[in-house]
């Protein structure tokens, strides 16, 4: 059985001006694979690294480079869901352990 990381973002996101509006799903979220990965190695750390970023990436989403505020906003989300997967992933690679998923999830107001 394959393990999975999970990312998701709690609030709803906001982008630009009222007719400009857009909202990202109330729960995006991304599955990041790490039963393939050999935890108890620095390559395997690395490797799981990559992953959660490309997934905090997807979940956060982007923002237009003339909405300075949605761009904020997106690294905002971005640092906090880095960090609160981080943690998680350091206690998974801790216990080289891929018995248990693990659910992340940054809160952006």
């Amino acid at each position: 059985m394959k393990q999975i990381l999970t990312l998701a973002a709690l609030a709803v996101v906001s982008f630009g001006q009222p007719g400009l509006a857009q909202s990202a799903p109330a729960n995006p979220s991304v599955a990041v694979q790490h039963s393939d990965l050999d935890l108890r190695t620095e390559a395997g750390a690395r490797t799981l690294d990559r992953r959660i970023w490309r997934a905090v990436v997807e979940v956060c989403g982007t923002a237009s480079d003339y909405d300075i505020a949605g761009k904020n906003d997106v690294r905002q989300c971005r640092k906090d869901t880095k960090h609160f997967a981080s943690v998680q992933a350091d206690v998974a690679i801790a216990g080289a352990s891929r018995a248990a998923a693990i659910r992340v999830s940054s809160i952006r107001n």
